[in-house]
């Protein structure tokens, strides 16, 4: 048995090989063909030295250095957009979540809006539209006598424009959002399974509670527009239209909108309606922000030893560092819309979440999805949601609260409230930097370019399994990736060890035991969660329907899942 210490290699890329492509395809820093990061270790310092610009000069070097040790040791990773863009010639965001204006319901406003959104996604963002602004189809349109074409031709248009737009950061991406109540609620259910042009698109139903209520009871529900009712459905109807089409094509998503609006620490300034690209960051017309995530992989001490622990404290000091380096990235940050530059400023909204959980629990011999795990996480979470906001309370102290900061009104909310006392205390004291602060994204490029660590909170995909990469020159290749817990258990233990007890994979799991850890998760995180469900193909639709339900009711903030099919098909197989 190897000793402990020789176990995590200090440049994961040279010891693998994905990592290292990943590096050199997404993140390292090339100027008309030249390479500029030699290796590994130069975007690091590039990174660093970049986020600290709006340090003052006496303190960035130290800062940097902070930033670059949380960084190379693969503990600390900060979202694509910064690890691509920071510190380089690029006019590109530093953000990888953004949401658009709220869409007026015209022809200018329309247009304005997909302009707004092909800058945003030429600087490298991924973004959001709520298309319940927009009227009817077949209404009528004041001062043309004719019918409007409806929020699906819009999301025609804006498709269209995400097709055009290819920036050197890779092809944009887009949600599409519509209410429950919106008359064309039907023809957006179907929207991917009539039309094949909007790829681009992940499409969200804005799920009110009044509208949950109603389908327990099968009332009638009314879609309405400007106060109108045009048209009444039963809620169940509508309720199993959303499923089934999900069932069958794994969209759309639902988001519980007015759960979303009432857990944001900052309603009594905005109102949500829609989210980033991937659903974890619900953000209000113009919204914007940057990402980090923990990898609880590397914060494992004695790994798949009896008295394996999670470390805490250093957990603790990660997050206290991210806090800093997601603030500086607000202000170092190119903006495409002046709109995004003045909301993320006056609100300095940052996400700063995890990833490796799989891993990490594994080798704390705990079964994902169990109770057990379901309890560790939720501690895991309370401890980076108080040691983020302390972190940020302290900053408040050195560079003042965010400029919307209402401390009567902000220390209301529950999740001001619930926060450890000598936390709430620092935030009487001090205010706050940020508006909002903890994220769990999805992670899926940054995890493997840390060695393959699980992605967020998802379970892992399998001990070893072929993903499909894209090349530069367009064609497609599979490559063989290895879990990040299995190799370091095969590392103590030889390869030809039996992997532990603790060892299960998406696949091996219960749907509830996906929708138990994200609301595990969701306790202690004031944003939101990206989070797929994953559902054998053989699961009959009635039980399938109450995965939607248990979301529902034990806290989500959304639920999405996967069920293998022909439409949706996979980048990664066993």
């Amino acid at each position: 048995m190897r000793s402990e210490a020789n176990l995590v290699p200090q440049n994961t890329n040279s010891e693998n090989p994905i990592a290292h492509r990943i590096w050199s395809a997404k993140y390292q820093y090339r100027s008309q063909g030249r390479a500029v990061d030699q290796t590994v270790s130069d975007t690091w310092k590039r990174v660093a030295h970049g986020l600290t610009e709006n340090e003052k000069p006496s303190d960035r070097q130290a800062v940097a250095s902070q930033f670059y040790d949380a960084m190379a040791s693969y503990k600390l990773l900060p979202g694509g957009r910064i690890l691509s863009g920071c510190g380089t010639a690029r006019d590109v965001t530093l953000s990888n979540t953004f949401v658009m204006q709220e869409i007026p319901d015209s022809v200018e406003g329309i247009m304005d809006t997909a302009k707004q959104a092909a800058l945003t996604m030429k600087m490298g963002g991924g973004i959001g539209f709520d298309f319940s602004t927009l009227r009817p189809k077949g209404t009528g349109v004041a001062g043309l006598d004719c019918p409007a074409a409806g929020p699906l031709a819009a999301m025609d248009i804006c498709n269209s424009v995400c097709k055009m737009v290819v920036s050197g950061m890779g092809r944009g991406a887009m949600m599409a959002t519509l209410r429950c109540d919106h008359p064309d609620i039907e023809a957006f259910i179907s929207a991917k399974e009539a039309s094949a042009e909007l790829r681009n698109f992940n499409l969200s139903v804005m799920i009110t509670d009044d509208f949950m209520e109603a389908v327990r009871k099968n009332d009638d529900w009314n879609l309405t527009w400007n106060g109108w009712t045009l048209r009444q459905i039963k809620a169940r109807e509508l309720w199993d239209k959303i499923l089934t089409t999900n069932y069958e094509t794994a969209e759309p998503g639902v988001l519980f909108i007015d759960r979303i609006n009432t857990l944001n620490t900052l309603n009594y300034l905005e109102s949500i309606s829609s989210t980033n690209s991937c659903a974890e960051q619900p953000l209000p017309p113009n919204g914007t922000c940057p990402l980090a995530s923990i990898n609880l992989a590397r914060l494992v001490r004695s790994p798949f030893q009896p008295g394996a622990t999670m470390d805490l404290e250093e957990l603790k000091r990660l997050a206290k560092i991210a806090v800093r380096m997601l603030d500086n990235a607000i202000d170092v940050s190119r903006f495409a819309v002046e709109a995004q530059k003045g909301e993320a400023q006056a609100k300095r909204r940052i996400g700063i979440g995890v990833t490796g959980v799989a891993d990490a629990l594994m080798m704390l011999g705990l079964r994902y999805g169990s109770e057990p795990a379901a309890e560790v996480l939720t501690q895991w979470m309370r401890t980076l949601q108080n040691a983020t906001y302390l972190a940020s309370s302290k900053l408040a102290a050195e560079r003042g609260s965010f400029p919307l900061f209402d401390s009567t009104r902000h220390q209301k909310h529950e999740n001001i409230r619930k926060l450890d006392p000598d936390v709430r205390q620092a935030i009487m004291r001090n205010g706050l930097r940020n508006g909002l602060l903890t994220t769990i994204a999805p992670t899926g490029t940054t995890s493997m370019y840390a060695g393959n660590v699980s992605s967020g909170i998802e379970p892992i995909f399998s001990a070893s399994y072929q993903r499909l990469f894209s090349n530069p020159d367009g064609s497609k290749s599979l490559e063989a990736v290895e879990d990040y817990a299995i190799w370091l258990h095969r590392r103590i233990f030889g390869e030809d060890a039996a992997l532990p007890e603790a060892f299960v994979t998406a696949m091996d799991l219960e749907p509830a035991d996906h929708v138990a850890m994200q609301a595990a998760a969701q306790a202690w995180v004031d944003s939101g969660i990206s989070k797929t469900v994953n559902c054998p193909v053989d699961m009959p639709f009635e039980l399938f329907k109450d995965v939607y339900m248990k979301a529902y009711d034990s806290g989500c903030k959304g639920c999405t899942t996967f069920r293998p099919n022909a439409v949706t098909g996979s980048i990664l197989s066993t």
